[in-house]
Order: structure tokens, then C-alpha cells, then sequence
């Protein structure tokens, strides 16, 4: 009974109609998300040398990285749900993405493209950081919206309480009150975007903004990812233990290494043959030196 009274509720809104569609509020959250974290991004990159040409090219490579890697992480993961037909892994409008492979497949396509304009990638990563977690903030307002990410039972006082039988949710409500780990995910990512925004006014070494938030994110997601009902393998999902690799990587560079990586710094002068035949673009500033972390 207690659980009850603490817990809160409320009917999702899994979609609108309007005519003949049928749009996702975590769509539009999404969407709205990736848009707000570029225009985060924008004025920091500029700060740094990169162009604002060079930025929306990169952004716009880095939406379709993402879309890809969060639906091929997502369908690998579960690839025993497509065994009978293969060909509705790429029915993406019927839901099934993964946040980290959303994020992984974006740096993955906008990386390349990164060398071409001859930047280092270490600073495109720092500036686009803060603008990754807001992104990732109103994104999880979408899952709020809908009801997605709903956990296993609890007696937690920020438990979602399941509504009536007809009212549908995005993910299954297992129980009478259930963890909202989408909620979690928020409260957490609005402390690193907090967390990003300080850091950022003192000079730091290349890349040290996107490895405090692998460190962070992907600790947040490791614990999370206790709450949720989903796919394990060796006792964790695959979402963890990508977090878990992330984190490791992330906590050691910070602790140990405590300086810019020597890959993807294409800004330098004496870059390599096949970095000094690309043609300079006109929109980049000269680059900065590399300031060491204290």
C-alpha cells in the first residue's frame, strides 16, 4: 500500500493521430532533442575553429549514423525476434533502437568526414559532449511520454504505477508499480549536462569532455540497466556491457593517461601524406593548441 501512495502515474500518449498517421511522441522527442544538442554544439565548435559549414555537414552525417547504429545495435541484440522474418529488422517505424548505438553509429559516420575538413576530432567531440547529453534529456522526456522503458516491479517512491488494462503503454508494465528507468536516465543526464557546462569553462586537454561522458553516461547506464526487463547475456544486457567497456576505457584514460589521444588529431600541422592531400576547408580556423588537464 505504501508503494502505491508513493508512486505517481499517468496514461501515456504512445501516439497522436493526425489524418492518417499515427506520429510517436518519442519520435518528435527524439528529433526535437538532436536539433537543441546541435544548437548547443554550434557556437562551442565555432570557438574552437570549426567551421559552421563543417559542423552542419558533420551533423547531418552524424543523424544518419545514428539512426543506423541504434536500429543495428538494437536488431543484433535481439536477432532472435527476426529469425521467421528477417526483412522486419528494417521496419524501424514499428520501434526498436538503441540509444548507445545511436551514439556510436553518429561518431562513426561523422568521424571520416571529420578527417576530410582536417580538425581534430577530440575537439568536434568536446564541443558536441554537452549538446549529446541535452539531447539525450529531452529524448527521454519522448520515452516519459509514451511509457517506454518500464522496469522491473518495485516499492520505490519514484515508481510508475501501471495504468488501468486498455490504456496501452510502449513497453510492457510488468507489475502493479515499476521502475521508470527512463526517468532515472533524465534526473542523471541533467547532473552531467551540468556537470559538461563547468567543465568546459577552463581549458582541458582534447577530449577530455567526451571521456568524463563515457565515464559518467556509461556508469549511469550500467546501473540502470539492473532495473530494466531485457535480453542478458553473461548476466548483463548488451547495453551494459557496452557501458561496462566504456567505462573502463573512459575511467583509466582520466586517472592514468590524462591527455589528448594521438589518433584523429587532423588539425596538426605535419599530418600524415594522406591527410595533407585533402584540401583544407574554407571554413576552418586555424587550430589551438593542446592545452594539458592539470
Amino acid at each position: 500500500m505504501r508503494a502505491l501512495l508513493a508512486s505517481f502515474t499517468y496514461d501515456p500518449i504512445v501516439h497522436i493521430p493526425i489524418g492518417p498517421l499515427r506520429i510517436s511522441p518519442h519520435g518528435i522527442g527524439i528529433a526535437v532533442g538532436f536539433l537543441l544538442g546541435a544548437r548547443l554544439m554550434l557556437p562551442e565548435a565555432q570557438r574552437k575553429g570549426i567551421g559552421e559549414d563543417a559542423v552542419y555537414a558533420i551533423l547531418v552525417r552524424a543523424a544518419v549514423g545514428s539512426l543506423i547504429g541504434a536500429r543495428l545495435a538494437y536488431v543484433v541484440n535481439h536477432a532472435g525476434d527476426y529469425l521467421d522474418d528477417p526483412l522486419s529488422a528494417l521496419k524501424v517505424w514499428e520501434g526498436g533502437i538503441s540509444l548507445l548505438g545511436g551514439i556510436f553509429g553518429a561518431i562513426a559516420f561523422a568521424l571520416p568526414l571529420a578527417r576530410r575538413f582536417r580538425f581534430d576530432a577530440w575537439k568536434g567531440l568536446d564541443a558536441a559532449a554537452p549538446g549529446l547529453a541535452l539531447g539525450i534529456i529531452v529524448g527521454r522526456i519522448g520515452d516519459l511520454v509514451v511509457g517506454d522503458h518500464l522496469g522491473k516491479p518495485t516499492g520505490f517512491f519514484l515508481g510508475y504505477r501501471c495504468p488501468p488494462e486498455g490504456v496501452d503503454t510502449a513497453s510492457p508494465c510488468l507489475g502493479e508499480v515499476v521502475h521508470q528507468t527512463a526517468l532515472y536516465d533524465l534526473v542523471l543526464t541533467c547532473g552531467l549536462l551540468a556537470l559538461l557546462l563547468v567543465l568546459r569553462r577552463r581549458p582541458r586537454y582534447d577530449g577530455f569532455l567526451m571521456i568524463v561522458f563515457g565515464a559518467w553516461y556509461g556508469t549511469g547506464r550500467l546501473i540502470e540497466d539492473f532495473l530494466r526487463e531485457d535480453v542478458r547475456r553473461f548476466g548483463l544486457t548488451a547495453s551494459q556491457w557496452t557501458a561496462l567497456a566504456t567505462v573502463i576505457v573512459c575511467t583509466v584514460w582520466l586517472v592514468l593517461v590524462r591527455r589528448t589521444p594521438r589518433w584523429g588529431r587532423w588539425g596538426e600541422t605535419g599530418a600524415g601524406p594522406e591527410e595533407a592531400s585533402e584540401p583544407p576547408a574554407p571554413t576552418m580556423a586555424a587550430p589551438t593548441q593542446n592545452v594539458e588537464d592539470p
